[in-house]
């Protein structure tokens, strides 16, 4: 039997004599098929990862890490209304991994690939539990049933058990074919843009998706007699072992100008960081303070600046006193000549002479000492150096680099900026690229850029020094204080090796960092072997130790950990009762934190927009209620477009009131939620 088929090729009618059997299938297209190889799906899932970037740049400016001209709601606690601002994590998880992760993990089991299904098992754990901890209540069971138009939502608490399957699932199907992965040959290691098929490593990251999933629970109740804060240091203990072991996602290296869409987020060449003079991102000032041990001495009768600074020109460089109690995070000498509490210094390359500020009287929480000050006034000879900018900048790198002034602004506006006068030119905190602001960042001006902001530096998903600050917070929280602290030890050690890793010397005289990976490792040693690390003993401790060290670990990279830190504990607000509300740690127009002085403050310095504190009074938007903000609306164009319906069921909150993004998730109640507040 024969049969014409007539095909419309090019606006031509071409006809042509066919058998039965031989027909042209026009239900499968060559060149968009509908199956594929599972291991074929490795490299856009691997890729899809830069999303979580999109997403830093919102919730960086919560945790102040990150300011910038865009994403002005965020840091305000707030939101864009009929927007996708901060709804990348989102997208990724249910559209780009999707049924992209799920094809690859049931095609995998079917063909009894189980390496390969660990892998995306493990991935599919970290997506999850990075989702529900950013959204809060998910649609889970029902994600990916096909024919359905809404999708129910599932609450956080539900939602984490899932997910601990999920890891040790992927752990199990893993340990099936490990010890022999040559039936793979290069299909996995080819595709795989994290760790190249080593699926020991990817055993490793499966332990860290726990140690993630259990150590955001530390502040319920039952974290230590549940057994959590145990499964905490188990999963950390068979985690990463060194930086080697830091799951980080290759990408275009610097210089691959014709794959510009696969560098790096926040490279150069993408401009995302500093896309104008008008769309641009900067160090936040908080970040600065605690890094550099500069966080400001508050009046707490006013909440204004402690001052006692009068020359005017000092004044622009540092217009408050030291905090006496903080975490002295990076410093590691006294520097030569400052023995007296009151020293004097050398401002810049001015032939002048300031009276230092106020005496560090006594230090409640730190073992330091005021002949630890810079011989500017202004900063500490700050070790991680890498993590932020120096200003000036200066083109070319340098042996020595003891003393330089840190900039960090605060406010959304330029002129909000902290600035000083420098021979009559106002200068403003630098970009993340290592420059002052002021023109579009190209590589002429930036060359690739500069450490983690660089064209070819990896993403970077999860760290062996994020995993021993978790350990240090489980062990502190079962009262292990000696193993808190070798903890603690641990985790700055591998964040000196992290640092470390990615500096990049200048292409040319412009861009890159401005350190010898020779001398920052001098100096880290250093800080390691000094009384803040080496010398830190049992007693000193406290668990602002732990949590402020962690959090300059994440930074930025790790904002959304950092946001789960945060929100665990309640921002610092200083309340009463199982968890803050309305009149018990805010009322409509103001927020109150906990004093640095009070000892049960974990982030000393911080302070939220509405705060007590001088440049902080600034209350949210009307619509949170006098809350800070508890967790990411979902994703507008996905849920408040098409699935209104299943949300506005939350509680106890509904998801379409207009303070939902304040409704405290599962995990940072102590105990369960309540269905009305």
């Amino acid at each position: 039997m024969k049969k014409i088929l007539t095909i419309l090729l090019s606006g031509l009618l071409v006809f042509s004599n066919t058998s039965c059997d031989s027909y042209l299938d026009v239900n499968k297209n060559i060149d968009a098929p509908d199956y594929i190889d599972a291991y074929l799906y490795l490299p856009g899932i691997c890729a899809s990862f830069q999303c979580i970037y999109f997403d830093i740049r919102a919730v960086g400016t919560m945790t102040q890490m990150m300011g910038g001209s865009t994403y002005t709601n965020f840091a305000n606690h707030f939101y864009n209304i009929t927007s996708d601002a901060g709804g990348q994590i989102w997208y990724y998880v249910y559209w780009q991994h999707g049924k992209n992760l799920e094809n690859l993990i049931n095609q995998s089991l079917d063909a009894g690939d189980y390496a390969l299904a660990g892998i995306g098992m493990a991935i599919k754990a970290f997506d999850w539990d990075m989702l529900v901890k950013y959204h809060g209540d998910v649609p889970f069971k029902q994600a990916y049933e096909e024919n359905r138009l809404s999708h129910d939502y599932d609450y956080q608490k539900d939602v984490y058990p899932e997910i601990r399957k999920m890891a040790y699932q992927a752990i199990k199907y893993i340990e099936m074919e490990e010890a022999d992965m040559s039936k793979y040959s290069t299909l996995i290691s080819g595709n795989d843009y994290i760790y190249h098929g080593n699926v020991a490593k990817w055993k490793k990251f499966a332990y860290a998706v726990l140690a993630r999933n259990y150590i955001s629970l530390s502040n319920k109740t039952d974290f230590v007699s549940s057994g959590f804060a145990d499964s905490v240091i188990y999963c950390v203990q068979n985690s990463f072992a060194s930086v080697d072991d830091d799951a980080t996602v290759e990408v275009a290296p610097d210089g691959s100008t014709t794959n510009t869409p696969y560098m790096n987020f926040w490279g150069v060449s993408r401009k995302n960081l500093m896309e104008s003079t008008s769309n641009y991102y900067f160090q936040h000032e908080f970040a600065v303070q605690m890094v550099t041990g500069t966080l400001p001495l508050y009046d707490e009768s006013n909440g204004d600046f402690i001052r006692s600074v009068t020359d005017a020109q000092t004044a622009k460089w540092y217009p408050y006193d030291i905090n006496h109690v903080q975490i002295i995070s990076d410093t590691i000498r006294s520097v030569p000549g400052h023995l007296d509490p009151r020293v004097t210094v050398l401002f810049g390359n001015e032939d002048k002479r300031y009276a230092q500020y106020t005496a560090l009287d006594s230090i409640d929480i730190i073992k330091a000492t005021p002949d630890a000050l810079a011989d500017d006034g202004f900063v500490y000879d700050t070790i991680r150096y890498p993590i932020l900018q120096i200003f000036p900048t200066e083109k070319k790198y340098v042996e020595n680099y003891l003393s330089k002034r840190y900039l960090g602004g605060a406010s959304t506006s330029r002129s909000g900026y902290i600035t000083v006068s420098i021979n009559g030119t106002t200068r403003y905190a630098p970009s993340f690229y290592g420059r002052t602001l002021g023109t579009n960042s190209t590589t002429a001006n930036d060359g690739y850029g500069r450490w983690l902001y660089r064209d070819g530096a990896p993403y970077i998903l999860s760290t062996c020094a994020e995993m021993k600050f978790c350990a240090a917070e489980a062990y502190w929280k079962k009262g292990d204080k000696a193993g808190a602290l070798q903890a603690l030890k641990d985790g700055v050690a591998r964040h000196m090796d992290f640092c470390e890793k990615y500096i990049v010397l200048p292409n040319g005289e412009i861009g890159g960092d401005k350190i010898l990976k020779a001398t920052f490792r001098a100096l880290a040693n250093e800080y390691l072997a000094g009384p803040y690390v080496g010398g830190l003993t049992v007693s000193d401790l406290t668990l602002s130790h732990i949590m402020m060290q962690k959090w300059i670990t994440l930074y930025p990279w790790g904002a959304p950990e950092a946001f789960v830190d945060m929100r665990k504990y309640h921002w610092d607000i200083d309340y009463t009762g199982d968890y803050p509300k309305l009149n018990n740690g805010w009322t409509l127009n103001s927020l109150t934190q906990k004093w640095d002085s009070n000892p049960a403050k974990v982030y000393k310095g911080f302070y939220l927009r509405p705060a007590q504190v001088e440049n902080r009074k600034q209350r949210f938007d009307v619509n949170n209620q006098g809350s800070p903000c508890y967790r990411i609306r979902p994703r507008y164009n996905s849920e408040y477009m098409w699935n209104l319906p299943s949300l506005k069921k939350l509680k106890p909150i509904p998801g379409d009131a207009l303070n939902y993004h304040c409704s405290i998730p599962w995990f940072a109640f102590p105990g369960d939620i309540p269905e009305t507040l």
